[in-house]
């Protein structure tokens, strides 16, 4: 036992060690106490959050030998010989399946077969199918039946991490489980009282950063804790501290990347390429840098939104002191570009060999994205000829007044507003020359589109985008794999130049979207169902009995 890693160490063995988890824990204990059990169980949640865990104490509680003899007193002291059994993956009428191996309908069928023999010794004989989302369509169907009507002593209980994959067939038969993420307060909790049984010296800080890297899986963050602690083993007497876990995870420290963004936000394009290369020195990790940056993206746009940020777990003191000072110099339009182009370099790392050159390149393109300096220069130069003209020069035409009467300084701040206002940066300029076009949905998008000639445009906005959700400067699209890779980079250039305003182009996993052209298929297979049932069809059939509906036109 003391062999083992600790994430299997230390793996729950009856349902009040689940952490996070209370309320469905009792909901299935109850359950199982009151004999009201459904035929299939479907557990959904993240990676390591206890879905297989939580099957097999199922299996346990519904096979223990404490309910058919009172006398026995099975707990984690002294389990009972079927609930060993069970912990130790022997049993043999339970069988575990893994879906993402075998996701043919012959697997199926094998387990379909297997389920018509009563259990050998336990109570009830339980299939255990993990990644069940994995199996083919035609396996789902081989298993509709035997789940719908299983014989008295089968129980079936699937575990998922992606349940929209799973058919509605299956899920109307199944009772339903969402395990959720477990919060950094409890696994904090549950990994110091680890800590401190393996007589592991770590710091608070540590902990709380391991714990916020799991991301609420706490298979992740027990095996974070393990691979820390193994670390400190070389040096018995040295205590772990957030530097190290840092170190060991490749992350890079979040008050750096702010640091790096008060560079980026004042344009010193070389204090924030020496901040990004200490930070590469230290061993960070691009893609887990890269996500560092869109976590600072969201507490910027948090703290202009909703205001000051509360101190929770997430986020330092300190932290919080960074984001409300540089918020000041970032707007809600900046933190979208950003957004825009650090999702665009996380999937360049997938094609670019060198991580070091991408993130160089990626840095260099946010301080010449914001152009910070000139949008100040404008607003204050503006702002400061404004005061000047209601104060000094009231009831006068500044092209009435004589120049040399006016100061120089007035002169040199209005020459500077016409230079800027003549001769502003390409994205300022588009959008004060570009007319603005209105486009208030989707379909006006399509239209303007095809009058303004752009068909490849037109065909994937028509056939291969299905829209989620549409809103005045932010577009939510599901695709299917034909879309055009550029499709984004093209339509977003497309809306800035016609709009003259910055559009958010956002993915979406939502899979029940549906295209243009899919609906306008649906639409039509709807009237020919319908015109098939009218009295004007019915008189045609009669009349030619060979004829055959193909399509159907509506005129205007």
């Amino acid at each position: 036992m003391t062999n083992k890693i600790l994430a299997l160490k230390y793996r729950p063995q009856e349902f009040k060690d689940l952490i996070g988890q209370e309320v469905m824990a009792q909901t299935i204990t109850n359950a199982i106490k009151l004999g009201k059990t459904p035929n299939a169980y479907l557990l959904t949640g993240i990676r390591g959050v206890g879905k297989t865990t939580t099957a097999r104490l199922i299996a346990k509680a519904l096979n223990c030998q404490k309910n058919d003899d009172p006398k026995i007193n099975c707990s984690a002291e002294k389990f009972c010989s079927t609930c060993q059994e069970i912990i130790n993956s022997n049993h043999i009428d339970i069988l575990e399946m893994d879906a993402a191996s075998k996701t043919g309908i012959d697997d199926v069928r094998e387990l379909i077969e297997n389920s018509k023999y009563s259990p050998t010794s336990a109570k009830f004989k339980i299939f255990i199918i993990d990644e069940v989302h994995m199996l083919s369509k035609q396996a789902f169907n081989g298993l509709l039946k035997t789940l719908e009507e299983p014989p008295p002593s089968l129980k079936f209980i699937l575990a998922t991490t992606e349940v929209r994959k799973i058919p509605v067939t299956i899920l109307s038969r199944c009772q339903r489980f969402d395990l959720k993420r477990v919060s950094i307060e409890n696994l904090c909790e549950h990994l110091k009282r680890i800590a401190d049984k393996e007589k592991g010296k770590i710091s608070e800080d540590a902990i709380k950063l391991i714990a916020r890297t799991s991301e609420g899986s706490v298979r992740d963050s027990i095996s974070l804790l393990d691979r820390a602690l193994i670390s400190q083993s070389i040096n018995e007497n040295k205590q772990i501290e957030e530097p190290d876990v840092r170190m060991m995870l490749g992350l890079a420290d979040k008050s750096k990347i702010i640091t790096l963004f008060k560079e980026v936000l004042s344009g010193n394009e070389k204090n924030a390429s020496n901040t990004l290369n200490e930070l590469i020195n230290d061993g960070l990790d691009a893609k887990n840098f890269l996500n560092d940056i869109l976590e600072v993206l969201y507490l910027f746009s948090r703290r202009i939104s909703l205001g000051p940020i509360e101190k929770d777990m997430t986020v330092s003191e300190a932290e919080v002191q960074m984001i409300d000072q540089y918020s000041k110099n970032i707007d809600m339009q900046d933190i979208g570009l950003f957004w825009q182009l650090t999702i665009k370099t996380i999937e360049d790392l997938r094609i670019v060999g060198n991580e070091n050159l991408t993130l160089e390149m990626y840095i260099m393109q946010l301080v010449h994205l914001k152009n910070i300096d000139t949008k100040k220069q404008v607003k204050n130069l503006e702002n400061e000829s404004s005061q000047i003209s209601n104060d000094s020069l009231i009831g006068k035409k500044i092209d009435d007044e004589p120049v040399d009467n006016i100061p120089n300084k007035i002169k040199n701040q209005l020459k500077n507003i016409n230079q800027i206002k003549t001769n502003p940066i390409k994205n300022l300029s588009q959008e004060s020359r570009n007319p603005k076009i209105e486009i208030k949905s989707f379909q006006d998008l399509i239209t303007l589109a095809n009058k303004e000639k752009e068909i490849e445009l037109k065909y994937d906005l028509e056939r291969n985008v299905k829209l989620v959700s549409f809103n005045r400067g932010k577009i939510d699209i599901s695709f299917n794999e034909k879309l055009n890779k550029n499709f984004i980079k093209n339509l977003t250039e497309k809306l800035f130049s016609w709009t003259g305003e910055r559009w958010i182009i956002s993915l979406s996993k939502n899979n029940e979207a549906k295209s243009v052209y899919e609906k306008n298929l649906e639409n039509k297979d709807n009237m020919i169902e319908k015109f098939k049932k009218s009295k004007v069809a019915q008189d045609i059939q009669k009349a030619f009995p060979d004829a055959k509906l193909v399509d159907l036109t509506e005129e205007e």
